[in-house]
């Protein structure tokens, strides 16, 4: 069996930056053997220009969205958002599956090697099996009146058996929003596997929680553009996290993505309420939330109150590129205090570990075939003309 060595201005392990002249031994399928001192590497160490990385791992998707690109303008908001995407989302075969090819070369040749993938079809499933990424496949479920529950569980079940058969074990139905799903579709979500990993729409926008506190806001307009009657609803008067999460038993682990309107009152209420909640991590999206309404997640609360923090890129109908890069750019611009070395260990191990896929992916340790991403154009503490590239 041969090794590749490499040497770079910086290695960061997933966890922290190692030390000064240290070299990353790699077998040649990408399996990490060892970071040993250059005293002890030997020859034939190649050097690169920049930070070496493991893999980037993009904890929330929409693949199947990505023929959608430049067709949603920014900034209506995430009502008008929802019923463009309904609007515009069903298009010739052919249409996707050329765009779902082209989303996932970018996602690897930018550095990507692991997904959380929002699947309502299968469109997905031709590209994946091709297995050039790593896939955790959650197929979603929604209907908000009780009545249709039994019905839309079965065609979320539908989804979920054709990724289950592709990636058993790497696969869950899941709840679209906090809006979007009855209590009767939690329940039955929530009883398929009570120990699986579940992945919500969480507090996306002030519309939501207008609709969970008041029963009012601009949601009406969405229910009403589907046909969905909501004269029984009741608001609860609480946020839609406070709402909904005790409704998943705390088995799960957790994945809330988005957070917009998270704010203290609710961490609060999480610590809390902690032993009775699933294990939950908190995906960033910025780039995505600030193309739907301009604004994002207060993360420096959120550093305050160590959440466990990963990202997402979202999909390309609300976003501009599959980038892990961009999104950390766009938060170093809006929170320029947060080190880089804690940012990194969000999209590559904190991610990792978000979607159970630790043991391969998120650092650089023995054993481990995390993928080596190169990132170039950091200077100093200024990450604005950073990029990224995959090595192996």
């Amino acid at each position: 069996m041969g090794y590749r060595k490499f040497s770079a201005d910086r290695i960061y392990t997933g966890k922290e930056f190692s030390r000064q002249d240290q070299v990353l031994v790699v077998e040649d399928d990408g399996t990490i053997a060892d970071l040993v001192d250059r005293d002890r590497a030997g020859e034939d160490v190649q050097h690169l220009d920049g930070i070496l990385s493991p893999g980037f791992v993009n904890c929330h998707c929409h693949l199947e969205l990505s023929h959608l690109y430049g067709v949603i303008p920014d900034g209506q908001g995430m009502v008008s958002f929802l019923l463009s995407v309904m609007s515009n989302r069903n298009v010739e075969s052919g249409v996707i599956q050329s765009a779902i090819q082209l989303a996932e070369e970018e996602m690897s040749v930018s550095g990507i090697v692991a997904v959380g993938d929002i699947c309502n079809t299968a469109d997905t499933l031709p590209q994946k099996k091709k297995r050039n990424l790593c896939y955790h496949h959650f197929a979603e479920a929604l209907g908000f009146t009780g009545g249709a529950a039994s019905a839309r569980f079965q065609q979320a079940m539908e989804v979920y058996h054709a990724f289950n058969t592709l990636d058993p074990g790497k696969t869950s139905v899941v709840p679209h929003a906090p809006y979007s799903v009855s209590k009767e579709l939690f329940a039955l979500i929530d009883a398929l596997d009570p120990e699986a990993l579940l992945s919500i729409h969480n507090q996306e926008s002030a519309a939501e929680e207008e609709f969970f506190s008041s029963g009012g806001g601009e949601m009406h307009k969405l229910f009403s553009a589907i046909g969905v009657n909501t004269a029984d609803f009741i608001a609860p008067g609480k946020s839609s996290l406070q709402y909904y999460l005790p409704m998943i038993r705390n088995t799960h682990r957790l994945l809330l993505v988005h957070n917009v309107t998270t704010d203290d009152d609710d961490l609060k209420w999480i610590g809390d309420h902690q032993h009775e909640l699933p294990e939950l991590s908190w995906c960033l999206c910025p780039n995505a939330n600030l193309y739907i309404n301009g604004i994002l997640p207060d993360v420096a609360l959120f550093r305050r109150y160590a959440l466990d923090l990963v990202v997402g890129t979202d999909s390309l109908a609300s976003n501009y590129a599959l980038d892990m890069m961009s999104e950390l750019k766009t938060i170093h611009t809006y929170f320029p205090d947060i080190p880089l070395k804690e940012m990194l260990q969000w999209v590559t191990f904190n991610g990792a570990r978000a979607l159970g896929i630790d043991g391969r992916y998120g650092s650089f340790e023995t054993g481990k075939n995390p993928g080596l991403v190169l990132i170039r154009g950091v200077k100093g503490k200024d990450i604005s003309e950073a990029y990224s590239v995959r090595v192996v």
